[in-house]
């Protein structure tokens, strides 16, 4: 099978997996696995076409983005008006200081199979815990969201940094047990993801500028534009799933996906 078809593969599964509580990270690197698509350059690749299906929540959430945009250039700051900059930057904090710390630990020992298995069990059994606790509910929609909430879920987003745990499945399960409703956390989820993922592919495109080659950087395009096209395809249709089928559903697809890896590739 040419590279060509094996990005083109992996971008269709990031498009489908992105906006789900089931880890498109962990997606990306199993597939990677058998389809013999390996290494520092794919790494960098799966980190990398994320964006093309980050990029259909800008498009979404456009006019959420330019009302932040607007009230920062204002310094309007104000708690009253909903969701600001300061929120985001509260959610987005914690991951990226440890990315920053760690971000080589984690691509030399957590991008392989067996660390995204045990992501895809623990953050299963995380979210079952989330959708059966029995918090008060302080924030129905994303604009009751408050700045003790938005750091708490910014703690929760740091456990995604091991692929298997699923970003919106760690954010989600946060809001959960912080007080959210499900659609405010996802909401959230969906909002912190652009900044998140741009920042995190660009720092290691930089990183590995060395490593790539052009015939790489082909590869990318081509996985970019299709997670992006499956996405904005896919994007409206899943975040209304996500926003009301109960965590616990995505919990079992999680279960039965690592149960099957393991027995028919790892044994």
């Amino acid at each position: 099978m040419s590279d060509v078809i094996k990005a083109i593969i992996l971008g269709i599964i990031e498009g489908l997996t992105e906006f789900l509580p089931v880890s498109s990270t962990g997606h990306l690197i199993l597939a990677g696995n058998l389809l013999s698509f390996e290494g520092d350059a794919a790494i960098t690749f799966k980190i990398v076409i994320q964006l093309g299906a980050v990029m259909a929540v800008l498009i979404l959430y456009w006019r959420r983005y330019l009302k932040i945009g607007a009230n920062m250039i204002r310094m309007d700051f104000s708690k009253s008006k909903g969701l600001n900059v300061i929120h985001m930057i509260l959610a987005m904090l914690p991951a990226l200081i440890l990315y920053l710390l760690f971000k080589d630990t984690i691509k030399s020992k957590l991008f392989g199979p067996t660390p995204v298995l045990i992501g895809l069990v623990v953050g299963g059994v995380l979210m079952i815990i989330a959708a059966r606790s029995r918090r008060t509910e302080t924030a129905d929609t994303i604009d009751g969201i408050n700045y003790k909430q938005a750091f708490g879920i910014g703690l929760f987003q740091c456990l995604a940094l091991w692929p298997g745990f699923s970003r919106s499945g760690s954010t989600i399960s946060g809001g959960l047990l912080l007080g959210t409703s499900q659609k405010a956390a996802a909401d959230f989820t969906f909002l912190i993801s652009v900044p998140v993922m741009f920042g995190a592919s660009l720092l290691d495109l930089y990183d590995s500028r060395d490593l790539l080659n052009s015939d790489d950087f082909f590869l990318m395009l081509i996985g970019f534009t299709t997670s992006f096209i499956v996405a904005m395809i896919a994007v409206v249709t899943f975040i209304k799933l996500i926003k009301r089928l109960r965590l616990e559903w995505f919990a079992l697809y999680r279960f039965v996906l690592a149960a099957l890896f393991y027995f028919i590739v790892i044994l």
